[in-house]
Protein backbone atom coordinates (compact mmCIF):
# COMPACT_ATOMS: atom_id res chain seq x y z
CA UNK A 1 0.00 0.00 0.00
CA UNK A 2 1.27 3.20 -0.87
CA UNK A 3 2.42 5.76 2.06
CA UNK A 4 0.06 8.39 0.91
CA UNK A 5 -3.21 6.11 1.26
CA UNK A 6 -1.38 4.83 4.82
CA UNK A 7 -1.26 8.28 5.97
CA UNK A 8 -4.55 8.80 4.53
CA UNK A 9 -6.26 5.55 6.26
CA UNK A 10 -4.32 6.21 9.45
CA UNK A 11 -5.64 9.96 9.80
CA UNK A 12 -9.24 9.17 8.81
CA UNK A 13 -9.53 5.99 10.26
CA UNK A 14 -7.05 6.58 13.54
CA UNK A 15 -4.08 4.13 13.80
CA UNK A 16 -5.43 1.65 16.05
CA UNK A 17 -8.81 1.36 13.63
CA UNK A 18 -6.41 1.08 10.92
CA UNK A 19 -4.19 -1.41 12.22
CA UNK A 20 -7.90 -3.33 13.03
CA UNK A 21 -8.98 -3.13 9.02
CA UNK A 22 -6.10 -3.57 7.62
CA UNK A 23 -5.13 -6.69 8.88
CA UNK A 24 -8.38 -8.17 8.01
CA UNK A 25 -8.31 -6.77 4.76
CA UNK A 26 -4.99 -8.72 4.09
CA UNK A 27 -5.90 -12.03 5.92
CA UNK A 28 -8.89 -12.22 3.59
CA UNK A 29 -6.69 -11.37 0.26
CA UNK A 30 -3.96 -13.37 1.38
CA UNK A 31 -4.69 -16.60 -0.75
CA UNK A 32 -4.27 -14.42 -4.09
CA UNK A 33 -0.99 -12.47 -2.89
CA UNK A 34 2.00 -13.50 -4.74
CA UNK A 35 4.31 -12.38 -2.20
CA UNK A 36 2.95 -14.85 0.41
CA UNK A 37 3.41 -18.47 -2.11
CA UNK A 38 6.68 -19.17 0.00
CA UNK A 39 4.25 -18.74 3.77
CA UNK A 40 0.98 -20.46 2.14
CA UNK A 41 3.95 -23.35 1.13
CA UNK A 42 5.44 -23.12 4.76
CA UNK A 43 1.73 -23.31 6.22
CA UNK A 44 1.38 -26.85 4.05
CA UNK A 45 4.23 -28.54 5.07
CA UNK A 46 3.39 -27.96 9.15
CA UNK A 47 1.80 -31.38 10.45
CA UNK A 48 -2.16 -30.88 11.85
CA UNK A 49 -1.43 -31.11 14.89
CA UNK A 50 1.40 -30.00 17.71
CA UNK A 51 3.08 -26.22 18.36
CA UNK A 52 3.54 -23.84 16.00
CA UNK A 53 5.62 -20.42 17.11
CA UNK A 54 4.57 -17.29 14.89
CA UNK A 55 7.64 -15.02 16.31
CA UNK A 56 7.01 -11.38 15.45
CA UNK A 57 3.26 -11.85 15.45
CA UNK A 58 2.31 -8.35 14.28
CA UNK A 59 -1.10 -7.89 13.46
CA UNK A 60 -1.84 -11.36 13.30
CA UNK A 61 -2.52 -12.02 9.60
CA UNK A 62 -0.51 -15.40 9.84
CA UNK A 63 -1.68 -16.17 13.58
CA UNK A 64 -5.02 -16.34 11.92
CA UNK A 65 -4.18 -18.85 9.36
CA UNK A 66 -2.43 -20.96 11.38
CA UNK A 67 -5.29 -20.91 13.52
CA UNK A 68 -7.91 -21.23 11.13
CA UNK A 69 -5.88 -24.35 8.44
CA UNK A 70 -4.28 -25.91 11.63
CA UNK A 71 -7.45 -26.19 14.19
CA UNK A 72 -5.89 -29.11 16.00
CA UNK A 73 -2.52 -27.47 16.87
CA UNK A 74 -1.36 -25.10 20.03
CA UNK A 75 -0.02 -21.51 18.35
CA UNK A 76 1.80 -19.37 20.38
CA UNK A 77 1.76 -15.88 18.67
CA UNK A 78 4.81 -13.29 20.17
CA UNK A 79 4.40 -9.65 19.66
CA UNK A 80 5.98 -6.91 22.08
CA UNK A 81 4.18 -3.60 20.27
CA UNK A 82 1.27 -2.62 22.79
CA UNK A 83 -1.00 -1.34 19.35
CA UNK A 84 0.25 -4.51 17.17
CA UNK A 85 -1.24 -6.38 20.47
CA UNK A 86 -4.20 -4.97 20.84
CA UNK A 87 -5.17 -5.63 17.35
CA UNK A 88 -3.68 -8.76 16.94
CA UNK A 89 -6.34 -9.62 19.93
CA UNK A 90 -8.86 -7.91 17.95
CA UNK A 91 -8.67 -9.66 15.15
CA UNK A 92 -8.32 -12.46 17.17
CA UNK A 93 -12.30 -12.59 18.32
CA UNK A 94 -13.22 -11.43 15.07
CA UNK A 95 -12.42 -14.92 13.20
CA UNK A 96 -13.19 -16.31 16.40
CA UNK A 97 -9.43 -18.41 16.67
CA UNK A 98 -9.36 -20.36 19.85
CA UNK A 99 -6.23 -22.02 19.33
CA UNK A 100 -3.76 -18.96 19.75
CA UNK A 101 -1.93 -18.10 22.74
CA UNK A 102 -0.86 -14.42 22.62
CA UNK A 103 2.90 -13.46 24.63
CA UNK A 104 3.56 -9.84 25.21
CA UNK A 105 7.27 -10.27 24.99
CA UNK A 106 9.84 -10.00 22.74
CA UNK A 107 12.36 -12.70 22.01
CA UNK A 108 16.15 -12.44 21.92
CA UNK A 109 18.90 -13.78 23.24
CA UNK A 110 18.93 -12.72 27.45
CA UNK A 111 15.91 -12.56 29.46
CA UNK A 112 15.14 -8.73 30.64
CA UNK A 113 13.71 -5.30 29.29
CA UNK A 114 14.25 -4.13 25.96
CA UNK A 115 13.62 -0.89 24.03
CA UNK A 116 11.53 -1.38 20.57
CA UNK A 117 10.84 1.37 18.29
CA UNK A 118 7.71 1.61 16.07
CA UNK A 119 9.69 3.55 12.92
CA UNK A 120 7.60 6.86 11.45
CA UNK A 121 8.45 7.89 7.79
CA UNK A 122 6.87 10.63 6.31
CA UNK A 123 4.44 10.86 9.33
CA UNK A 124 3.08 7.07 8.76
CA UNK A 125 3.68 4.93 11.52
CA UNK A 126 5.05 1.41 9.98
CA UNK A 127 3.75 -1.15 12.26
CA UNK A 128 5.35 -4.11 10.19
CA UNK A 129 8.74 -2.61 10.56
CA UNK A 130 8.85 -2.27 14.09
CA UNK A 131 11.81 -3.87 15.97
CA UNK A 132 14.29 -4.12 18.84
CA UNK A 133 16.43 -0.93 19.42
CA UNK A 134 20.21 -2.68 18.92
CA UNK A 135 23.40 -1.61 18.25
CA UNK A 136 23.31 -4.47 14.57
CA UNK A 137 20.33 -2.49 13.65
CA UNK A 138 21.05 0.69 11.97
CA UNK A 139 17.74 1.10 9.45
CA UNK A 140 14.61 2.65 10.48
CA UNK A 141 15.28 3.61 14.13
CA UNK A 142 12.90 6.88 14.64
CA UNK A 143 9.77 5.96 15.56
CA UNK A 144 7.56 5.82 18.91
CA UNK A 145 9.75 3.59 21.53
CA UNK A 146 8.34 1.65 23.87
CA UNK A 147 10.47 -0.75 26.79
CA UNK A 148 9.04 -4.47 26.84
CA UNK A 149 9.99 -7.75 28.43
CA UNK A 150 12.38 -9.74 26.32
CA UNK A 151 13.25 -13.57 26.79
CA UNK A 152 14.64 -16.30 25.08
CA UNK A 153 12.69 -18.75 24.00
CA UNK A 154 14.28 -21.21 25.59
CA UNK A 155 13.57 -19.77 29.07
CA UNK A 156 10.14 -19.16 27.65
CA UNK A 157 7.74 -20.03 30.66
CA UNK A 158 4.57 -19.16 28.90
CA UNK A 159 5.35 -22.47 26.96
CA UNK A 160 4.08 -24.56 29.62
CA UNK A 161 5.58 -27.62 28.45
CA UNK A 162 4.71 -27.11 25.01
CA UNK A 163 8.21 -26.82 23.46
CA UNK A 164 8.26 -30.72 23.40
CA UNK A 165 5.84 -30.86 20.70
CA UNK A 166 7.16 -27.98 18.97
CA UNK A 167 6.31 -28.55 15.03
CA UNK A 168 7.37 -24.81 13.14
CA UNK A 169 8.46 -21.55 13.66
CA UNK A 170 7.53 -18.56 11.55
CA UNK A 171 10.23 -15.76 12.64
CA UNK A 172 9.92 -12.34 11.23
CA UNK A 173 11.55 -9.83 13.54
CA UNK A 174 13.37 -7.01 11.37
CA UNK A 175 16.99 -8.29 11.91
CA UNK A 176 17.17 -9.62 14.85
CA UNK A 177 16.28 -12.95 14.15
CA UNK A 178 19.44 -14.27 14.53
CA UNK A 179 19.62 -13.52 18.37
CA UNK A 180 16.00 -14.98 18.46
CA UNK A 181 17.75 -18.06 16.96
CA UNK A 182 20.13 -17.97 19.63
CA UNK A 183 17.77 -17.76 22.22
CA UNK A 184 16.39 -20.69 21.32
CA UNK A 185 18.95 -23.64 20.56
CA UNK A 186 17.79 -25.79 23.21
CA UNK A 187 14.19 -26.18 22.04
CA UNK A 188 15.33 -26.65 17.97
CA UNK A 189 17.76 -29.18 19.16
CA UNK A 190 15.10 -31.14 20.87
CA UNK A 191 12.86 -30.43 18.43
CA UNK A 192 14.08 -29.93 14.91
CA UNK A 193 11.30 -27.76 14.09
CA UNK A 194 10.73 -26.48 10.44
CA UNK A 195 11.17 -22.90 10.27
CA UNK A 196 10.20 -19.95 8.13
CA UNK A 197 12.12 -16.70 8.13
CA UNK A 198 12.28 -13.64 6.52
CA UNK A 199 15.77 -12.11 6.15
CA UNK A 200 17.04 -9.20 4.72
CA UNK A 201 20.78 -9.26 2.41
CA UNK A 202 23.23 -8.69 5.59
CA UNK A 203 25.00 -9.87 8.30
CA UNK A 204 21.98 -11.26 10.09
CA UNK A 205 21.11 -13.03 7.44
CA UNK A 206 24.42 -14.69 7.17
CA UNK A 207 24.86 -15.50 10.90
CA UNK A 208 21.64 -16.90 10.62
CA UNK A 209 22.76 -19.63 7.97
CA UNK A 210 26.00 -20.11 10.12
CA UNK A 211 23.87 -21.07 13.21
CA UNK A 212 21.28 -23.32 11.71
CA UNK A 213 23.78 -24.71 9.45
CA UNK A 214 25.60 -25.95 12.45
CA UNK A 215 22.46 -27.26 14.03
CA UNK A 216 22.66 -29.74 10.98
CA UNK A 217 19.93 -27.70 8.60
CA UNK A 218 19.13 -27.06 5.42
CA UNK A 219 19.09 -23.37 3.70
CA UNK A 220 16.37 -24.25 1.51
CA UNK A 221 14.32 -21.64 -0.72
CA UNK A 222 10.86 -21.92 -2.71
CA UNK A 223 11.60 -22.30 -6.89
CA UNK A 224 8.80 -23.48 -9.47
CA UNK A 225 6.77 -24.73 -6.33
CA UNK A 226 9.42 -26.54 -4.88
CA UNK A 227 11.93 -25.95 -2.26
CA UNK A 228 15.70 -26.22 -3.76
CA UNK A 229 19.29 -25.35 -1.95
CA UNK A 230 19.49 -21.70 -1.47
CA UNK A 231 22.60 -20.63 -4.09
CA UNK A 232 23.95 -17.06 -3.21
CA UNK A 233 23.65 -14.93 -6.74
CA UNK A 234 21.13 -17.30 -8.04
CA UNK A 235 18.26 -16.65 -5.88
CA UNK A 236 17.25 -13.18 -5.05
CA UNK A 237 14.95 -13.75 -1.76
CA UNK A 238 13.95 -12.68 1.06
CA UNK A 239 12.44 -15.54 2.49
CA UNK A 240 14.21 -18.74 3.92
CA UNK A 241 12.64 -22.25 4.87
CA UNK A 242 15.61 -23.94 7.31
CA UNK A 243 14.55 -28.28 7.12
CA UNK A 244 16.32 -30.53 9.59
Amino acid sequence: MKARVKKMLQGLLGFDRYLYFFSIYIIYTLRWNKKERDFLYFLNMIPEEGTILDVGANIGIMSVWFGKKRPKADIIAFEPMPQNIAALKKVLRHFNIQNVKVVEKALGNSNGEVEMVMPVLDDVKMQGLSHVVHESITDFNDGKSVKTPITKLDDCVELNGKSNNLKAIKLDVENFEYFVLAGAKKIIQQNRPIIYTELWENENRYKCFELMQSENYNIMVLQNRKLVPFEQGKHQTQNFFFVP
